[in-house]
């Protein structure tokens, strides 16, 4: 394992920090803010289904699995950029 700089670990934690909190932040999205507005969401469909219904029985959930590969790939590619990455 390389052995970092002050600097360079503070750069990487930073990285870390901030894709976290967009995801957490689209998670909140999805989790809550869709939810809340469902009935405001009903006014548009997909693919013949209200939107609120959707997105409140599957969207969300389709999200959150797609959202943890997104996540787990780009921490990836943070830690490669850093020669931190686990061996594969």
């Amino acid at each position: 394992m390389t052995q970092l700089t002050q600097e360079q670990r503070a750069l990487h934690w930073q990285r870390t920090r901030t894709l976290m909190i967009v995801h957490l932040t689209i998670w909140f999205i999805f989790s809550y803010v869709v939810h809340w507005f469902a009935v405001e969401l009903n006014a548009i469909k997909f693919f013949g289904w209200p939107l609120g219904y959707y997105m409140s029985a599957q969207g969300s959930l389709v999200v959150f699995v797609v959202q943890l590969f997104m996540f787990s790939k780009q921490q990836h590619a943070i830690d490669v950029e850093f020669g931190v990455a686990e061996e594969e």
